[in-house]
């Protein structure tokens, strides 16, 4: 099985929002807008100081992760927050997940990023053991958010 891990491009966007479509279904926070979704990863793949990685498996992009830089007070510099950790249903299991982590810290260390943080949703349960396998600690932050305009 070939597994190729690379920088996401334009054309990824279409299956990108079928990932996103997968994953939103099972985040209760997020609704599933195509439209945004598609602005979203433009915005990714257009950035210079993020990172939007997929994987491709016989010619199929069958999962994401990207990265998105921030300043830390608490670190002294730049850190990371992972978004969009997604799977294929029908590709999960065979370490497609660890490899798109690996890429990402690979190229958050080599960009001087200090830390990488993440959110899973509460009632994701096999997520949630899949980042304490991989050595991610959960934290006792509680994630907020403030919504700052009405939906299009």
């Amino acid at each position: 099985m070939d597994i190729t891990i690379r920088t996401a491009e334009p054309p990824d966007i279409e299956a990108l929002v079928g990932l996103l479509h997968s994953l939103f279904a099972i985040e209760a926070d997020f609704t599933f807008d195509p439209h945004r979704q598609r602005s979203g990863l433009t915005l990714l793949i257009e950035s210079s100081a993020d990172r939007l990685v997929v994987a491709e498996l016989e010619g199929r992009v069958v999962g994401m992760c990207s990265v998105q830089t921030l300043i830390s007070t608490a670190e002294g510099g730049r850190v990371g927050l992972v978004e969009d950790m997604v799977v294929a249903a029908d590709c999960q299991g065979l370490g497609i997940g660890r490899k798109l982590l690996d890429e990402i810290e690979g190229w958050a260390a080599g960009t001087g990023l200090t830390r990488l943080q993440l959110l899973a949703d509460c009632a994701n349960e096999p997520a949630l053991a899949f980042y304490d396998r991989l050595g991610w600690q959960r934290t006792a932050l509680v994630g907020l958010r403030k919504m700052l305009r009405e939906r299009d």
